[in-house]
Parts: C-alpha cells; structure tokens; sequence
C-alpha cells in the first residue's frame, strides 16, 4: 500500500507519456507477433512494396527493347518496299517515251532534293519530336508511290518523285530514334543491327519485284504494293508506346501550351458567341503561325550548330568513302562482262552474294566494337584501309577468283564503315538533341556523292573498264590518310573532354 500510495502521484503526472510509450511498445509488439504468425501473407506484400519501384525499373528496361526490335522491322519494310521499285524505274520511264538524257535528269531530281531536305528534314524532327516527323514522312512517301503507280506521263512521274524526294528520311529519322533510346556503348551494336535488318530487305525487295513484274501492270502494282507497306509502316510506328519514349527535341509548343486558354476573352461578355468564336479563331491562328515560326526559328538554330562544329573531317571523310564504294558499284555488271566474259546472271549472284555477307557484318559490329573497346575512330581507320584494298584488288583483278575474293570482304569492310562514320557523327555533334541534325546532314553529304560518282564513272569510263574503281582506290587512300592525320586529334579531344 505504500508503494501504491508513493506511486500514484508520479503516475498521474507521467501518465500522458506512459501512455504514450506503452502503446507504441505494444504496437511494435503486436507488428513482430503478427509477422511471426503470418509470414506468408505481410511478407509478400512487403516485398511488392519495397521492390515496386525495382519492377518499374526492370519493366522500363524491357520496353526500349521491343521499341527498338519495332523499328528494326520498320527499316527492314521500309527498304523492303523502295527495293521493289528501285529496279524498275529506268524501264518504266523508258516505257513512257523519255529520252536517255530526260531519263538521266529525270533520275537526278530525286538526289537533287535529297541534298536540300536531308539536314533539314533531320533538324525538323529534333525539334518537333520523332513520333509526328517520322509519321510525316511515312505518310508523305506512301502517297508519292501510290502516285508513282498512276503515272502515264512524264510529268506525272516527276510529280510523284517530289514527295518522295523531300520526304523519304524515314531510316534518317529512325537512326536518330535510335540513338535517343540507347547509351553511346551500345549505339554501334544497335545500328549495325539495324543496317542489318535493312539491307536484308533490301535484298530481298528486287525478287518480290522482279515476280511483280512478270504480271501485267506489273510496275503499277508494285508501286501500289510499296505504298501499302510504307502504310503499315506509319502503323506500326503510330501503335508505339512513344510515352516511354525519351523525347530529344526543343517544346516548341512550350509557350503556346503555358497561355491561358481564356487570355483573350476577358473584355467579351460570355454571352456574346459571335465574340467567343471570333477571339478563338485568332488565337488558333495566332498560335499555329507562332508555332511555324519557333519551329522554323529552332530548325535554323540547329542547322548552324553544325555548320560551325569542327566536323568537317568526318563529313570528308564520309564522302570519299561513299563516291569510292559508288565508283566500285558503278559499272560492275558491264566491267564484268567486257574483263571475264561473265554473264549477267552470274554477275547477278555476285552481288547478292556480296549484299548478304554486307548485311550479316551488321550483326558483327557490336563485338567488334567491344575488340576495340569503343575507339570507334581506330575501327573506322581499319575498316578503310581494308575497304581500299579491296578495291585495289578489285581493280588489278587478273582472274574471277580475286573479284570473288573482293567481294567477299568487301560487303563486310563497308557495312563496318558505314556503321562506324554515323556513331563518329554523333559522337563528335555531342549534343542528343540534335542527333538528326547530323544524321540528316550525313545523308545530304552521301546525296552529293549520288550526283557526282554517275558523272566520275562515265568520265573514267572513257579510259578503261578499270577506270572508275582505280578513282576509287585513290579517293579512299586520301581518306585514309585523312583519318591518320586527324585521328590522333580526335583522340585528344576525347581524352580532353573525359
């Protein structure tokens, strides 16, 4: 009792706290008791809890690799369709009554537009995003062929060949895809894997093409067919999951967006309609003319951010490379048949046998990267000196046997450069935000080369069968003297920026 009685005052002053105390204590309790007795149960869910943000991670992780094998089968059907048609197009102007020097202007006018809307379609989509740029040029092309499938004049055929010209930069824009979706390590796997899906349909385009033909309106369907495809195509990219897709371009829409939707209804009585109507088609006016404008404003930005870079080395570099690939193509079947007396079907499984090795070195770029620990600027060295080897051999070839050897290597020499020159673009731009800038302006070098190396080869021609591979041989040795000048530069400033 007198414990109690001495207690009772510091239990009514401690109460509060003791209380207090006392039920957390329990609480803790009872949690222990609780999971000891149903562990099963709270435990499992306690993991979903604490592991919930390690799923969305892992998830996250996943999604970029279905997007990307997605757009894997887009450039596959992309070059599938053009392939299809590519062939045709000589005999099909031929057939309307053209000239051979309208047919040779007519042929140019797609490579003229080419190397003015290259870089500009490219910075298009840095800065209205990837998703309504690559649907554009989708669309816009699948139009230009079904035109191309009506066309039974020749103006009508330069017509249809103007979309298509100004608007088929669909792989551009999916390289750019790409590399806003990877990290640099892996971008040379994923390219080359995507240039290998390409070239396979590429490959295979000219067969379903050629059986088209055999039927009657045969170019006329396989027009239709080609722009079917490329309707798929702008399907398939449509039903993309582009919310998890990064988004590398300037918010053009970023001060449209942020007005009030009211901001000029504030002097109109909300009863007057004609004054509601009126204020919002000027706002709607308004905001699409300065939309144009920042668009167009941002275009130019990006433009001139790469005309002033120190880039002009590898853009060289990737014309030399090209005009000397585009000289050892150029009169192969021709050269063939007046060195070796090689008929033009075996002739034919050469270069398909030459094609399919060139698309299965896609898939070989990754490890080979690795080999090189990422020195992308060795590799391409390497892979250059090989590539004009090659065409020397090529074009001292005494029998069929070395032409065969040639081949062989040559398609694999060229898909490793082709890959290594863009990841080199991208790495020396050093800016995501404009990875179609540089690779739009890739695409306007690799057009100039289109113009000149028919105007190359049928200069050389004149001189010998040889001529324009041994051009070949010494516009590539100038590149690579070019790379060995400038590679240990590259180098420095890579270490310098690390």
């Amino acid at each position: 009792m007198l414990s109690i009685s001495i207690l009772t005052p510091f239990q009514v002053k401690l109460g509060p706290v003791l209380a207090v105390t006392l039920h957390v204590f329990c609480a803790v309790q009872l949690k222990r008791e609780t999971q000891l007795q149903l562990p099963g149960f709270l435990r499992r869910s306690e993991s979903r809890r604490m592991n919930h943000s390690e799923c969305n991670n892992f998830y996250k992780s996943k999604r970029p690799a279905r997007i990307i094998k997605c757009i894997y089968i887009v450039g596959f059907m992309d070059l599938f369709g053009v392939s299809m048609i590519i062939p045709l197009l000589s005999h099909h102007v031929k057939a309307l009554g053209a000239s051979p020097i309208v047919s040779g202007v007519v042929g140019s006018t797609y490579g003229v537009l080419q190397l003015f809307s290259s870089t500009l379609i490219g910075s298009w989509s840095d800065v209205v995003g990837r998703r309504f740029s690559l649907l554009t040029c989708l669309l816009l092309s699948a139009f230009g062929y079904g035109l191309l499938g009506m066309s039974t004049t020749i103006a009508l055929f330069v017509l249809a060949r103007i979309p298509v010209g100004l608007f088929k930069h669909s792989l551009s824009i999916c390289r750019a895809l790409l590399s806003d979706l990877v990290t640099d390590t892996e971008r040379p796997l994923v390219m080359g894997h995507f240039n290998a899906a390409s070239s396979v349909g590429f490959i295979l385009g000219p067969v379903v093409g050629g059986y088209l033909t055999e039927r009657e309106g045969g170019f006329y369907l396989s027009s239709l067919v080609c722009s079917a495809i490329f309707v798929l195509n702008a399907g398939l990219v449509w039903m993309l999951p582009w919310s998890e897709i990064p988004n590398h371009h300037f918010s053009a829409n970023k001060n449209i967006k942020s007005r009030q939707p009211h901001d000029g209804l504030r002097n109109c009585d909300g009863n007057h309609h004609i004054c509601l109507s009126t204020t919002k088609t000027k706002n709607v006016i308004q905001d699409w003319g300065n939309m144009a404008l920042i668009q167009l404003t941002s275009v130019g930005a990006q433009i001139r951010m790469v005309a002033s870079s120190d880039m002009w080395d590898v853009f060289l570099v990737r014309l030399l490379m090209g005009l000397a690939i585009m000289l050892y193509h150029s009169n192969f079947s021709l050269a063939m048949e007046e060195r070796f007396d090689l008929k033009p079907k075996a002739t034919g499984y050469m270069i398909s046998y030459s094609s399919m090795l060139g698309a299965l070195a896609g898939c070989l770029v990754g490890p080979m990267t690795r080999l090189y620990r990422g020195n992308m600027s060795a590799l391409l060295l390497h892979s250059t000196a090989i590539t004009c080897s090659l065409i020397f051999l090529y074009a001292a070839a005494g029998s069929i046997w070395h032409v065969i050897l040639s081949s062989t290597f040559f398609g694999i020499s060229t898909s490793v450069g082709r890959t290594c020159i863009t990841d080199l673009e991208l790495q020396r731009g050093g800016n995501a935000r404009a990875s179609g800038t540089l690779i739009g302006a890739g695409q306007s070098v690799t057009a100039v080369g289109r113009i000149l190396a028919p105007l190359l080869s049928g200069l050389t021609q004149e001189f010998s069968p040889c001529g324009p591979p041994s051009l070949g041989v010494m516009l590539a040795l100038t590149a690579l003297v070019l790379l060995l000048v400038r590679t240990p530069m590259w180098a420095k400033v890579k270490n310098k920026n690390a």
